[in-house]
């Protein structure tokens, strides 16, 4: 079975069979420039070899390095890039996926691959998914030292295309962050998510299509259309939470970034066994879109809660002292910041009745989590 149709006895070319290698050579002449801004010094060679290097003698003077790597991708929300044919904000929530994984464990990013697989290069498209990504790795302070670009013909749409990246960081043994920091009486802060970030995008998918709403739809609660909301980039938290971290006074315990599964799932996975943390919804009101999907589409709040970060990017775990100067430091960098809960011993913890606890999740036998009350009206 071919992917497209060629006349019976004529001579079958790889062009012929869908693929287009100049276009994909011109693709990279395009992405050059952008790829250039996203490098660091410890970076060998230049794009278009067959593997990208990194020069490991910067990591000499570390006394235990230790390497942290991720990989992920955007999911469904490249259909409403795809829909919108505007390409160059996909790659903050690839780059976001990605390199705040691997903070959470206090790792910097060093550098960063990418591949994107699509059923027709289009140079220019590719360029500017790829100016995306590189934009977003300069903001984290990774760099981005080389990626794969495939055709895929039969497979995929001429316009349809999907990515997916993997980066590496590190850290020193001494300052991995996570449960085994965790002790009762620390809080919990809340960081702002920008949006929807890119997880969830089936649901809200589905609720905007079952409601016939499209994406030039001028919504008043948004302010913009909602191609325009659905498309808002993920907050790329890497480098803001590095500094946080490293801020002198602060002593973060552990991070979270809230992604597939949620707040309380997220948050349980960073927090040892045997403890609980109690988290209130009365601290926030979510933006406006995670009203507008909730409503419309009456989603149940636990479906929602499950699949959705409500308005919270990430959490961090800090002694209960240093809880204001984190919020202090967080607004300093235009990061918004509350305190959303506190962490005790499950076994002395104040538990309300008949209020779903999530006990550890994605196969990490962490903490216990529960959250109350009920958000202000917006």
């Amino acid at each position: 079975m071919t992917s497209s149709s060629v006349p019976a006895g004529s001579p079958i070319t790889y062009a012929g069979a869908g693929v287009d290698v100049e276009a994909g050579d011109r693709a990279v002449e395009l992405m050059k420039a952008s790829v250039a801004r996203a490098q660091r010094p410890e970076v060998l060679g230049g794009l278009g070899g067959f593997a990208g290097m990194f020069d490991a003698s910067a990591l000499s003077g570390m006394t235990r390095p230790v390497l942290a790597t991720s990989t992920d991708g955007v999911g469904t929300k490249v259909a409403i890039a795809q829909a919108m044919d505007q390409h160059d904000t996909i790659g903050f929530d690839l780059v976001g996926m990605v390199v705040d994984d691997i903070v959470v464990s206090g790792a910097e990013p060093l550098f960063m691959t990418d591949y994107i697989a699509t059923g027709k290069v289009v140079p220019e498209r590719i360029a500017a998914i790829v100016s995306g990504i590189a934009a977003a790795c300069a903001q984290a302070g990774a760099a981005l030292i080389g990626g794969e670009t495939a055709e895929h013909p039969g497979l995929l749409g001429p316009d349809e295309y999907d990515c997916a990246g993997a980066a590496t960081g590190v850290v020193e043994y001494d300052e991995v962050l996570g449960p085994h920091l965790v002790v009762a009486g620390d809080v919990v802060v809340a960081l702002a998510s920008s949006g929807l970030h890119s997880n969830g995008y089936s649901l809200v998918r589905s609720v905007f299509a079952a409601a016939g709403w499209t994406l030039d739809r001028d919504v008043p609660e948004f302010g913009r259309t909602l191609g325009q909301e659905l498309l808002e980039p993920t907050r790329v938290y890497a480098r803001d939470l590095l500094e946080l971290v490293r801020t002198d006074g602060i002593d973060v315990h552990a991070l979270s970034h809230v992604t597939g599964g949620g707040l309380a799932a997220n948050l349980a996975r960073v927090l040892p066994r045997g403890s609980f943390a109690r988290v209130d919804r009365s601290t926030w009101t979510p933006p406006a879109v995670f009203e507008v999907v909730r409503d419309l589409g009456r989603v149940p709040v636990a479906d929602l809660e499950r699949t959705l970060n409500l308005g919270i990017g990430f959490v961090a775990v800090v002694p209960a002292d240093q809880a204001d100067a984190v919020v202090r430091e967080a607004a300093a960098r235009d990061l918004p910041a509350w305190v959303l809960g506190d962490v005790s011993e499950r076994s002395s913890a104040r538990v309300e009745d008949g209020v779903e606890v999530v006990q550890g999740a994605k196969g990490v036998d962490g903490g216990s989590v529960q959250v109350v009350g009920t958000h202000p009206a917006a």
